[in-house]
């Protein structure tokens, strides 16, 4: 669930006989012309809202359901409790016991998995269209009758922090990159990984867990999202009937700090075991919809890949590495950090790397793109998310997405605002962010 992705008069219609309400969008576009989003969205009367792609092309439906909450509600020393919560929602209710819940799903001819991130956590089976009420019930039941046996959180612990060390601490880019988040955020809550710092994990106990859910798995809290061949009202009737019951309650929105202005260069060297060194440099910029967030896109996208600058320039022409790269991802709630960086072939390197990614920073900053780099990247990022909706599961996770941070009709404004990127735009992002106070540089030096 990290894939870096890449609105309307609302009509409202009580539908009889239910607790639902239908919103029926449409849009006015800036060109004049009228388009139709497709989504029909609903709101149960405990809160619990519900988005259903319709897409008849294979008998095959994706099921989602997004908790508003990841790492970013996590409160200092409890750090990694939404990841181990994810974990533990696949431990158990009284009606389906531990590991019934995924064996149910692949005994349908199914898949289901989960993930959490900064920002939320979600849940998903994909799985045969007419199969869709065993997610439906399934995933009632875990909203509201979680066990949390002590004996569960004991064992899963240990799964957790053997997860930590191998996806993180064994891992030395990923230990890099986790410690350059930790230096550029001072007090926001993107200081903290997502899978928490080990010391937190360790004394994480079972009333934590248990307040946690009490206190973020409500329907009020949550969307539903399906895509697929289905048929709304039958979705609708199996929703309302094993959702409907289960009563909302106060949410209360976390205290989150705002990141202060960085005035300064932060460096920091990791000494671990490794094959090649690491370079990371970190710049705080917006996240989607502010209007620097499409430019800021596009830029990623010009550097990016084998046809991309630093490729072309770093890796293929000067030999200083062999891989470099250009990363942002706009989907934040808060704003969040754009990337560069890459592995130098040795560490004598290690230098002239990071002095070759500050030269191509700085000449797109003075020169403006061509007018065949802009088309080319505006390209490349219009079919990734056109194409990318051919599968059923990525058209669910795109409305997710947007709705986290805002609204799924975000994802309407998203082609638009890269259409409408120019040249100078990318000139203006680059002179107002890639400023050398406002970065955060990570060194990884291999040890024997």
């Amino acid at each position: 669930m990290k894939r870096a992705l890449l609105p309307s008069l609302l009509i409202y219609a009580i539908l009889a006989a239910s607790c639902i309400q239908y919103v029926s969008p449409t849009r006015e576009t800036e060109t004049g012309s009228t388009t139709t989003s497709g989504i029909k969205e609903y709101r149960l009367d405990n809160g619990l809202r519900v988005l259903i792609s319709e897409d008849h092309k294979a008998p095959v439906a994706s099921f989602q359901i997004w908790y508003n909450t990841g790492s970013i509600n996590e409160t200092k020393g409890k750090t990694g409790l939404s990841h181990f919560l994810e974990h533990m929602m696949f431990k158990g209710t009284k009606k389906y016991g531990s590991k019934v819940f995924s064996n149910l799903i692949q005994k349908n001819g199914g898949i289901d998995n989960a993930g959490t991130t900064r920002d939320y956590t979600v849940y998903y089976q994909n799985l045969a269209s007419d199969r869709i009420d065993l997610s439906i019930e399934m995933e009632a039941d875990r909203m509201a009758n979680l066990l949390l046996r002590q004996e569960d959180v004991d064992s899963e612990k240990k799964v957790v922090m053997e997860e930590r060390r191998m996806r993180i601490e064994d891992d030395p880019e990923d230990f890099l990159f986790e410690q350059v988040e930790s230096k550029a955020f001072t007090t926001h809550p993107y200081h903290n990984p997502v899978i928490g710092w080990m010391d937190d994990i360790s004394a994480l106990k079972r009333e934590d867990l248990q307040g946690y859910y009490k206190t973020y798995y409500a329907p009020n809290n949550a969307v539903i999202i399906v895509a697929g061949d289905v048929n709304p009202d039958s979705v609708m009737k199996s929703i309302t009937k094993h959702f409907g019951g289960i009563a909302s309650f106060p949410i209360k929105a976390p205290s989150i700090e705002k990141e202060p202005d960085q005035y300064s260069q932060r460096r920091i060297e990791v000494k671990k075991q490794a094959q090649l060194p690491f370079v990371l440099i970190a710049y705080h910029v917006p996240s989607v919809p502010h209007n620097d967030s499409y430019a800021l896109d596009v830029l990623s996208q010009i550097f990016s890949g084998k046809s991309g600058r630093l490729y072309q320039d770093i890796v293929k022409r000067d030999r200083l590495a062999i891989k470099a790269f250009a990363d942002y991802s706009g989907l934040h709630k808060s704003p969040y950090l754009f990337f560069w960086g890459g592995t130098p072939k040795d560490v004598k390197d290690v230098k002239r790397f990071e002095e070759a990614l500050l030269k191509e920073i700085a000449d797109i900053a003075s020169n403006p793109p061509s007018e065949r780099e802009m088309q080319k990247a505006k390209n490349q990022i219009e079919s990734t998310f056109v194409m990318g909706q051919d599968s059923l599961f990525f058209q669910g996770e795109v409305l997710g997405m947007f709705e986290t941070i805002g609204g799924w009709r975000l994802k309407d404004k998203y082609l638009d605002g890269v259409a409408h990127v120019t040249a100078d735009d990318i000139q203006a992002v680059a002179k107002k962010y890639f400023k050398p106070e406002n970065s955060t540089v990570g060194v990884l030096i291999p040890e024997d």
